[in-house]
Parts: C-alpha cells; sequence; structure tokens
C-alpha cells in the first residue's frame, strides 16, 4: 500500500521521538502556520487528519474543531499522539491505514499533509473515492506536501495535487507554492470568505 510498509513506519516512529523534528526545525513550523492560514474558517464542525503521526499539525487542528479524528499506521506514532492530545476529549485517535480504516460519517474538512507520497497511484485513486464519499457538502480539503524527491516513490507533490484535483472535481479556493512545499485547498461548494454572510458588514451607518 505505502512506499513504507507498516513495520517501517513503526520502527521510525518507535525509535524516535519525534522523526521529522516537527518541534524543531523552522520548515515544520512554518509549513504549520501556512496550513491553519490557508483554512477559510475560524471553526470546522468535524475534521480528518489520516497520517497525523505524532500529533503535532492535529494539536492545532483541534482548536478550530468542535470534533476531529485523527489517524496513524504506526502504534507508537499514535500512543506520542494520544499524550500530545491528552487534555483535548474532542479528538479521537485510531491507529490504522486510508483507505482501509476510514472513519465513518463526513467531515467538513479533511487535511491530507504530507503523507499522498507514501501511497502508490492504485492507493491513491481509493483515497480519492473515499475523500469524495465522506466530504460535506460544504467541506473543504486541504492537501500539503514537501516538493523534493522521495526516496523509492513514484510520485511527488504535484502528481498527488493532480490526482486529487482530476479526481475529486472540486474548486481549488486557494494555492501556495514555494521552493519547499505545495499546499491547495479545495471547496466542495464554492465561499469566498469576504462573500459570507457571517462577515458581512452594515456600511450605511
Amino acid at each position: 500500500m505505502t512506499r513504507l510498509d507498516a513495520q517501517a513506519f513503526e520502527q521510525l516512529h518507535a525509535t524516535h521521538d519525534d522523526p521529522w523534528h516537527y518541534h524543531t526545525r523552522w520548515y515544520e513550523r512554518r509549513k504549520r502556520d501556512l496550513t491553519m492560514a490557508m483554512l477559510t474558517r475560524a471553526r470546522y464542525r468535524r475534521a480528518f487528519e489520516p497520517g497525523c503521526s505524532i500529533g503535532v499539525l492535529s494539536a492545532a487542528l483541534a482548536g478550530r474543531c468542535d470534533a476531529l479524528d485523527i489517524q496513524d499506521i504506526s502504534q507508537s506514532a499514535v500512543t506520542r499522539a494520544r499524550e500530545t492530545l491528552k487534555n483535548q476529549p474532542h479528538v479521537s485517535i485510531t491507529c490504522g491505514a486510508v483507505p482501509e480504516q476510514w472513519p465513518e460519517g463526513r467531515f467538513d474538512l479533511i487535511v491530507i499533509s504530507e503523507m499522498g507520497y507514501y501511497l502508490n497511484r492504485e492507493t491513491l485513486n481509493a483515497v480519492c473515492t473515499r475523500l469524495n464519499a465522506a466530504l460535506s457538502e460544504d467541506g473543504e480539503l486541504l492537501a500539503c506536501h514537501w516538493r523534493h524527491p522521495i526516496d523509492g516513490s513514484d510520485l511527488d507533490a504535484e502528481s498527488v495535487h493532480q490526482t486529487l484535483a482530476e479526481r475529486l472535481k472540486i474548486t481549488r479556493y486557494g494555492h501556495y507554492e514555494d521552493s519547499d512545499i505545495l499546499i491547495d485547498l479545495w471547496q466542495r461548494t464554492p465561499s469566498a470568505i469576504a462573500l459570507r454572510q457571517e462577515d458581512h458588514h452594515d456600511d450605511s451607518a
């Protein structure tokens, strides 16, 4: 299913407290800030983040969601994420892999952050089918990926985002790219922030 199998991800997380240096690398901190800034709503009803690793981005998402489901293929990662989010009772944390272990119900936010290129093409297509069924009518999908080569993978940031766009056929609301990172936000129902009713101002006074 993945470039690295479940055992390899488990070994990585079992031997490193922070395998991708989420807490110390400026790239990671900047990426999280950009990711959160791309989201168009102050609050989401229910969100899903597969491939959550140790739960660092999850902690930021938890502050914007009434309910948050997160998942990782590594039990060691899940254990660490549970410790990170132990004071967030509205966060559900499970061990599993998409698309097989997909949570029930629908979501108004799904975040695919730096995990799409660990899937093979067949699995990515299957994930797209799940995304299409799970995203609510007013839902948003955010994808964020490292743009440099991924050893052993035939997918990269551009091919993952292109596949998502082509198979889901939903409207791209926002796009950010630089030499390191690619971020796209798609909406099932296009909605500009400035035109939403809750953001209207009465200029007649």
